[in-house]
């Protein structure tokens, strides 16, 4: 049986726009990658009388509903009175969870307001989903309706709290009620260099297929400058099973898309280049102008990198280029200023492979070259590689963008010549 699980958001500053919605965003894309419906999610400020409604009309439609906040120990965290009002019973304190909030605040040295018992409200008949991480336990809770048996879970709105929950709990008492064995799997490949719109038209032909089939399903998620998701999740009677449809979905994916996909699940451009170049035994050096270190930040960031990061140079006043790196006098966005920047860095950080990046981020053109041009050279013992790109965006992005775009030229060079 197919459930549909709604989700709620709680939170007058939601809707004044102080805070978004992110969560329920989230709670969206887990429930689809665990094959559970979701047609609706709604926002509703801190009033006892809407909140209350709220939960009631979307126990109208859906199976289950995910309320999201209120549950602080605040005046105005009304979720428990509005669930306790669906449910048609009373609150009632759970000496168990004045015991575990008490010992909390005890344990940090901190001082307990009276008002933080109000966390131990539970309604009469629900199951608590015990907090690890905080002081508000989530709920689990069954609601009788006329048209059959439904249920509200209720978790904080602290994003790593609810997601914990969410994992720990809520997602397998969902499985649980859709009376179906099966194992849901996900797996997502990592691309860089196309397009949504241009990877959607690439992938038309194993979309039908998938069409046809029902098992897999696929989805584009965009992470901005982190690439394009393309997300396959699979059903099956168990994990193997699941595993084997993943497998041939990957393989038709890859088959269509090549080398854009750079990598899966948690892979980062940056760690799928690293441990290309720790399996090609070479060091690796950068000069940088327009990115201003952030190439080497992002290396940095991955354990392990100093075994074969050497450094970089952040050559960004142009007599740097000159003086340190050898660039000949000239234009410095150019092809030819990054194969000298490249050579340079090679030489001064004693590298094997060196990749320099010179371009124009804005707000004015530079050397008669537009706002986002991109210069990037690889150098490597195999000769050397330079490329120009156009890339979109304000500043900000236009240097977070040319991060991935260099890194992806590298992890080309580095597969070519393997």
């Amino acid at each position: 049986m197919s459930l549909r699980c709604d989700v709620v958001a709680v939170g007058t500053e939601l809707l004044l726009g102080q805070i978004v919605d992110t969560n329920s965003a989230w709670i969206g894309e887990q429930l689809a990658a665990s094959g559970i419906d979701s047609l609706l999610q709604v926002k509703v400020g801190d009033n006892l009388g809407r909140v209350t409604a709220a939960l009631r009309n979307a126990l109208a439609e859906a199976d289950a509903v995910v309320v999201c906040g209120g549950l602080g120990p605040t005046h105005d965290d009304l979720t428990r009175e509005a669930i306790a009002a669906v449910m048609g019973v009373e609150l009632r304190t759970d000496e168990h969870l004045v015991g575990v909030i008490t010992k909390m605040f005890e344990t940090r040295g901190r001082y307990m307001a009276a008002n933080n018992l109000r966390q131990a409200l539970v309604p009469e008949g629900a199951t608590i989903i015990p907090q690890t991480r905080g002081t508000a336990p989530g709920l689990i809770c069954p609601v009788s309706t006329p048209s059959g048996e439904k249920v509200l879970y209720a978790v904080p709105g602290v994003p790593h709290e609810m997601k914990e929950m969410l994992f720990r709990a809520i997602l397998p008492d969902l499985l649980a009620r859709s009376g179906e064995p099966s194992v849901i799997l996900s797996r997502t490949l990592r691309t860089w260099g196309e397009s949504e719109s241009g990877l959607n038209e690439r992938l038309d032909g194993v979309i039908a297929r998938l069409d046809e089939v029902g098992n897999p399903t696929l989805a584009f998620l965009a992470s901005g400058w982190e690439g394009l998701k393309v997300r396959l999740t699979a059903k099956g009677d168990t994990a193997e099973a699941a595993t084997r449809v993943l497998d041939e979905w990957d393989a038709q994916v890859r088959a269509v898309v090549g080398e854009h996909v750079f990598g899966v699940d948690d892979d980062t451009m940056e760690s799928v280049v690293l441990q290309l170049l720790r399996e090609r035994g070479w060091s690796l050096g950068l000069a940088e102008s327009v990115t201003g270190g952030l190439v080497a930040g992002r290396l940095t960031a991955v354990p392990g990198a100093s075994e074969v990061f050497r450094g970089s140079i952040v050559s960004y006043a142009s007599e740097v280029k000159f003086d340190l790196l050898g660039v000949p006098e000239g234009p410095v966005v150019s092809e030819a200023a990054a194969a000298a920047m490249a050579a340079g860095a090679r030489r001064v950080l004693h590298a094997d492979v060196a990749v320099a990046l010179t371009g124009v981020a804005g707000p004015t053109e530079q050397d008669g070259m537009p706002v986002g041009t991109l210069c990037v050279a690889v150098h490597t013992p195999d000769g050397t590689t330079v490329r120009t790109f156009r890339l979109p965006g304000q500043r900000e992005q236009m240097r977070q963008m040319s991060v991935i775009t260099a890194l992806d030229l590298l992890r080309r060079q580095l597969i070519a010549g393997s």
